[in-house]
């Protein structure tokens, strides 16, 4: 299967956000090119809310393009075989936390945004840290901090905070 078929395949089962999902499909039926950055009318993007729940913590970068608190996040490549693939990947390679696990049942959230490359499509999912967890910053972060629960609201967007809220529910 490509990440395309998997895209729409993610996109149809994600019952939560069905006129958003809708929105994502009828991008991909009208852009082939869509899951990726070349697309200049928008793409699909893949992300995972780095999460601890044994300490009620969540793990944000301060984005070095955008200077905001965000999940790790990004494009997708051509070597991810799925959108899970490509927030996993994405998770590791931001957060430098290995042995990161998506939570079960597919992404999160929607969540459609204007960035200065393009409309991203982002696919949110949520990824449980291991015992241990040591993080590491990344040359796309200028800054990698944990957060308690209560303290997402007052560093990060609207779109953070319902991120969490989702994935907390789905505890």
């Amino acid at each position: 299967m490509s990440l395309y078929d998997d895209a729409v395949l993610v996109l149809k089962n994600h019952e939560d956000q069905a006129e958003l999902s809708q929105v994502y499909l009828d991008h991909l039926a009208a852009h082939p090119d869509g899951l990726w950055k070349a697309c200049a009318d928008g793409h699909i993007t893949a992300s995972a809310l780095v999460i601890d729940p044994e300490r009620g913590r969540v793990l944000l970068t301060l984005h070095k393009k955008l200077r905001m608190w965000l999940q790790m996040g990004g494009h997708c490549e051509p070597g991810d075989d799925t959108l899970s693939a490509a927030a996993l990947r994405e998770g590791t390679e931001e957060s430098g936390i290995a042995g990161l696990s998506l939570l079960p049942g597919g992404p999160v959230r929607l969540d459609r945004h204007h960035t200065p490359c393009a409309w991203h499509l982002d696919v949110q999912y949520a990824a449980l840290a291991p015992d241990g967890a040591v993080e590491a910053i990344s040359d796309e972060s200028l800054d990698l901090r944990w957060f308690a629960y209560d303290e997402v609201a007052a560093v990060a967007d609207e779109s953070v905070v319902r991120l969490l809220e989702a994935t907390r529910a789905r505890l």
